[in-house]
């Protein structure tokens, strides 16, 4: 059995320390860029924390090596993450980082030590580093019911990557087991309610991967509501011109200086001319191409 759970624990480190590895493309971005832009330091800061904690918890536990390990890792990897946002965030953003991680990551882990080694003694310290380290992890897998909600409400997977997802579900399995085999209460309530969370994530991902979400249905929609809306639009502004052009028609007909007929057939002609529609007089009267640049301003 000690040989299995130190297997699986093997697993688990090696698990774990790809999902602490996962965001180097995205600091890799801001080193290059020179900019964190809208992305936020509060993960890396509470997960610093975490890490600490469970390596504080680990060298006091006899059986803790691999719990160290894993977290010293871990622990490193987001020191170097917090650095990196705190070299390049904007100054607003920098100091508000900073200041979080003077409360979390120095003050309130060094009274949890502290408080740990002066105020308890024997197995109580054990348990008291664990409740914290439990409830932290627990806080960490609950941390994706928002973008769950998200998903349901879309039905959209968009929003919900799917290797995080599934390393997070794999590394809550593997350390599951690990704790049943050690007989450890504080890593395996918060795995298996990570291992819950991660396969509800997962099932809804296959349930919702092939469809489009709400946004992208509504926006294709309105996108043919603006394309029909255009063609109303230019309908009505070709119908506007096609009116300006036939009116102006009409006044120039109207301002040309009246003839003196002397018989009743030119009488009626002009009668007759007068009398036509504005599409009729329109082809009898052809405007020419200077008169419509000249012609009427509210013309496009």
């Amino acid at each position: 059995m000690a040989s299995l759970s130190f297997i699986i624990g093997i697993i688990g480190n090696i698990i774990s320390i790809l999902v602490f590895a996962s965001p180097i493309k995205t600091f890799w971005w801001v080193v290059k860029k020179k900019s964190t832009k809208n992305y936020k330091g509060v993960p890396y800061i509470t997960t610093l924390l975490s890490t600490s904690l469970w390596t504080f918890y680990g060298i006091m536990n006899p059986d803790g090596l691999l719990v160290v390990t894993v977290n010293g890792a871990g622990a490193i990897f987001q020191l170097i993450y917090v650095i990196l946002f705190l070299v390049y965030a904007p100054k607003d953003k920098k100091v508000k980082t900073a200041k979080l991680v003077a409360i979390l990551d120095v003050g309130f882990l060094g009274a949890v030590i502290a408080v740990t080694l002066l105020a308890f003694h024997g197995t109580m310290r054990l348990t008291f580093v664990g409740i914290i380290c439990a409830g932290l992890t627990i806080g960490m897998y609950a941390s994706p019911l928002s973008v769950i909600r998200t998903v349901i409400k879309t039905k959209s997977v968009e929003y919900m990557p799917f290797l995080l997802s599934f390393f997070l579900f794999l590394n809550a399995g593997v350390w599951s087991a690990y704790a049943l085999l050690v007989k450890d209460i504080y890593i395996g309530v918060p795995n298996a309610i990570g291992f819950i969370l991660g396969s509800a994530q997962l099932i809804l991902y296959l349930m919702y991967n092939n469809r489009k979400s709400a946004e992208a249905v509504e926006e294709e929609e309105g996108g043919g509501g603006g394309g029909s809306a255009h063609l109303v639009k230019g309908g009505i502004e070709m119908h506007s011109v096609e009116d300006n052009l036939n009116n102006r028609s009409l006044n120039k007909w109207k301002s040309l200086p009246k003839p003196n007929f002397s018989r009743q057939h030119s009488m009626q002609k002009i009668i007759k001319t007068l009398s036509l529609t504005p599409y009729e007089l329109q082809s009898s009267w052809p405007l020419h191409e200077s008169d419509i640049e000249e012609g009427n301003p509210d013309l496009p």
